[in-house]
């Protein structure tokens, strides 16, 4: 099947993001990539249609149910009226709420399924800091306690339970966190509960989040958990780069994920794949697993590009990233993990990285050793294998690699090959720092550890090339309301 991928955003809005990249890069052959990529946004069709996995047949405007949008005004009823109203077309073509032009203040608020929240251009969707507007909900079964504190945990600004067919999208329209609030209270340690994400959705599949902006997240931005077809395209994620837990995109515990299309801007990592916290992930039992991140870009100075875990007790396979940027980023792909989170991480594929600026092109940690509670079994240890990194280049780097495994429970079958990094004028000394791992290296510069042998004759470590079933969904033309 042809995949449709139009991306209608606001022209202007695009141009001044790539403007931004390309000032911190100056690299001509990122801006070559840049300029590309920029092209190609501009030039598919925008303002008629929009792809999405589903069109609906009845449209609403926030404003019929008594939405104001100044600013100031709280919408928390006007949206749970909105999406009750239309709920009622779910078996007649679905419903489609539209939140048009202005700031639109609200609390915590459950989609409903076949069912598209869009955004014009100019709404934003600002965060309530009120917090009687953000309910209490119940920890996640695989973390066993909320991860700022130890009770339960405020619900999510935009979420979704037992759903299906949902989209939440737009012509590059805002949701803001306005999350300065709750950095504040997390530095103070004044919170009791642990933070709201942005947009939470668990147990639900056929999923779609699409061209829209977010801001600001009181914590992590976009969590998918024990959740099947998930889409994120065409995000913008912005967040100041010391701000706490703001990750990107976190698929947690879910399947079939396609994240493609991104700039992501935070204060951790820009995509962290996760699948529940040592004993309590470990008897949930559910992986993440196919997960395909094509075309991202990310600008992380404290964290990784794409983390797997630290959080990966419920297993993580087959992830495949191809088409990343990094620039000013602590690492670019990071395995994060320890004796107590049992699990595994194997069969992960990279491929066609570009990296600027970075403290360790390649990181892995086994003594990440952050625990729940001191429940969990020291002797859980994770199978860590099936690593390959091909294609790679990097400039302005200080460590091309720290690789630690866990003595006596080595990570195994790391590949890398085609490699070329090129180190910043004080670079470490030891450049390849490697402790109980196994593998191989082919093509690559500078020349790898003892642990990561030169193969001879050269070769191209594995990348799939069989397309995952996710990658061909075909997504439907809709009009723009």
């Amino acid at each position: 099947m042809v995949v449709v991928s139009p991306i209608p955003i606001a022209k202007e809005k695009i141009k001044n993001k790539f403007r931004r990249i390309l000032m911190i890069m100056r690299l001509p052959v990122l801006l070559a990539l840049l300029l590309l990529l920029l092209s190609s946004l501009l030039s598919v069709r925008g303002g008629e249609s929009y792809a999405a996995i589903s069109c609906r047949k009845h449209t609403k405007s926030l404003v019929d149910f008594g939405g104001v949008g100044d600013g100031k005004t709280s919408n928390t009823e006007a949206f749970r009226r909105a999406i009750a109203n239309l709920s009622g077309y779910a078996a007649d073509g679905g419903g489609q709420l539209v939140v048009p032009a202005g700031k639109w203040l609200t609390g915590s608020f459950n989609l409903t399924s076949h069912f598209t929240l869009y955004l014009d251009g100019n709404a934003t969707i600002l965060a309530s800091q009120d917090e009687s507007e953000w309910p209490q909900v119940a920890i996640l079964p695989s973390y066993g306690r909320g991860r700022d504190a130890p009770g339960g945990r405020f619900g999510s600004l935009i979420s979704g339970t037992n759903l299906t067919d949902v989209v939440i999208t737009g012509n590059n329209g805002t949701i803001d966190g306005q999350g300065a609030y709750w950095w504040d209270k997390f530095k103070k340690e004044e919170l009791n509960l642990t933070r709201p994400y942005l947009i939470e959705f668990l147990y639900s599949d056929q999923v779609q989040i699409a061209y829209i902006t977010l801001v600001d997240s009181p914590s992590w931005f976009v969590h998918p958990i024990y959740s099947s077809d998930i889409f994120v395209q065409g995000v913008t994620i912005l967040a100041p780069i010391d701000s706490p837990n703001t990750d990107g995109i976190n698929p947690d515990s879910s399947s079939n994920v396609r994240i493609e299309d991104s700039y992501i801007v935070s204060g951790d990592d820009c995509i962290a794949i996760k699948s529940g916290w040592d004993q309590y992930g470990i008897k949930f039992g559910k992986p993440t697993e196919h997960v395909s991140i094509r075309r991202l870009t990310c600008i992380s100075p404290d964290s990784a590009a794409i983390a797997l875990g630290s959080e990966m007790s419920g297993g993580i396979q087959d992830v495949r990233a191809e088409t990343i940027v990094a620039i000013n980023t602590q690492s670019g792909v990071r395995i994060k993990t320890a004796p107590g989170r049992g699990g595994y991480v194997k069969d992960i594929f990279v491929k066609g990285m570009i990296m600027k600026t970075m403290k360790y092109a390649f990181w892995m940690t086994g003594s990440y050793n952050s625990h729940p509670d001191t429940g969990y079994d020291p002797k859980a240890l994770p199978v860590i294998q099936g690593i390959n990194y091909r294609d790679i280049v990097a400039e302005n780097v200080t460590y091309s690699a720290k690789l630690d495994g866990i003595k006596g429970d080595p990570f195994t079958g790391i590949c890398i090959s085609n490699v070329q990094i090129e180190l910043t004028e004080n670079p470490k000394k030891l450049q390849w720092n490697c402790t109980d791992i196994e593998g191989v290296t082919s093509n690559v510069t500078p020349v790898a550890c003892d642990l990561l042998p030169k193969k001879e004759p050269a070769i191209d470590c594995p990348f799939p090339t069989e397309k995952l079933p996710i990658e061909d969904v075909e997504l439907k033309m809709c009009p723009v309301p």
